[in-house]
């Protein structure tokens, strides 16, 4: 039977997981910014995508924020532990992001000091490193990080920190470990599979969605390879389970395969998800402008089953490979149930910031981009 302050704490877990899944989701963005130059054969033709990319970079990039104000609000200890310690690589995460922002602004303007293509190379820049890193850096959720905490550190006058990372590199290393560089690889192949669904969908040009339906073929297959692998190693591993009354944390064999097999609904989600993906996929194949709107609330959908399957069920979330007991869980980094219960009320502003959104997108796409809206444009 859970109480108040569990059943807030996952609630949060599905905000927070939530928030991340369309981060995933609103990341095409930088997946087109990484085929600028794939697919846009003619100066026109990459004006058309930055275009495209352009209108919706802005909701990435405060979905991100977003993503990270919820984590550090409801739970705190995961953002001191993991934005405090492996700050190398969200420095790394926050830098593209700037970059991003920093090119859309300024790569046109008259007598620019770095030139359009130099600013086109930071939004490329962006468009692979940015989905590689993040899902390099959630790729930990599942397979650990280096770090200890110690709370009883905060009463040390000389250096009041609760955890410490175990190594210099402080979150590069991530990327030195095979199942988190092919989650990383898979995010950035979903990035472009649904770069390419919104491009046919948003183009009036039959050269540019021709162009953009041939890259699909070869991105989906890809994408495919990496993340069915990725997912059977997955399921095959071990996880790291925590004890209902204890809190203690251990190693438990196949441990993300009997979450899905203890949660139905939320293996029913993922298997929605992946279905979505999969026809999008298909109808995006064969040049059908509605598949963007299959694959990608098929990828929201299966990224969010992921994420919950990393911390619901008694799992460790946050694993720590050098100290176990170290291994951050909902119910351990949690802010207090005060806290939560005051973010909970905010949190039901939600659905009508959402259909704001919704909203202003449409707004957006009245009509698909033509060349000749670029070239009346200055």
């Amino acid at each position: 039977m859970m109480n108040d302050i569990t059943i807030l704490q996952h609630y949060w877990w599905f905000l927070v997981s939530l928030l991340g899944a369309l981060l995933v989701f609103l990341m095409f963005v930088q997946g087109g910014q990484s085929l600028i130059w794939t697919l846009g054969k003619t100066e026109e033709q990459r004006r058309m995508l930055l275009l495209a990319t352009g209108r919706k970079w802005e909701l990435t990039f405060t979905t991100l924020v977003t993503f990270g104000g919820a984590f550090f609000a409801s739970f705190p200890l995961f953002y001191s532990t993991s934005f405090g310690g492996a700050y190398w690589v969200w420095t790394l995460i926050l830098l593209c992001f700037v970059l991003q922002a920093v090119s859309y602004e300024f790569q046109l303007k008259r007598r620019n000091l770095l030139g359009t293509n130099t600013y086109r190379v930071f939004l490329l820049l962006n468009g692979i490193l940015g989905p590689l890193l993040i899902g390099t850096a959630v790729g930990t959720f599942f397979s650990g990080a280096e770090f200890v905490v110690n709370k009883a550190a905060v009463l040390n006058p000389a250096m009041p920190v609760i955890s410490y990372w175990s190594n210099p590199l402080h979150g590069l290393e991530a990327a030195l470990v095979p199942q988190n560089l092919m989650l990383g690889i898979s995010v950035l192949l979903l990035t472009r599979v649904l770069a390419c669904l919104y491009f046919i969908g948003g183009m009036a040009e039959d050269a540019l969605r021709e162009a953009c339906r041939k890259r699909l073929v070869m991105e989906s297959g890809f994408f495919l390879l990496f993340f069915l692998t990725w997912l059977g190693y997955l399921l095959s591993s071990e996880g790291f389970a925590v004890h209902p009354d204890s809190g203690l944390v251990y190693i438990e064999p196949y441990k993300y395969l009997h979450n899905l097999l203890e949660m139905p609904a939320v293996t029913a989600v993922l298997l929605a998800g992946v279905v979505m993906v999969l026809l999008g996929m298909v109808q995006g194949v064969r040049g059908r402008a509605y598949a963007f709107w299959l694959a990608g609330p098929g990828s929201v959908l299966v990224v969010l089953a992921l994420l919950l399957c990393a911390g619901w069920n008694h799992t460790a979330y946050y694993p720590s490979i050098v100290h176990l007991q170290s291994s951050l869980t909902i119910q351990n980094s949690s802010s207090s149930l005060f806290t939560l219960k005051t973010m909970t009320y905010v949190s039901f502003i939600i659905p009508f910031v959402i259909a704001y959104i919704a909203w202003a997108w449409r707004a957006l796409e009245r009509e698909p981009i033509t060349p000749a809206e670029i070239r009346e444009q200055h």
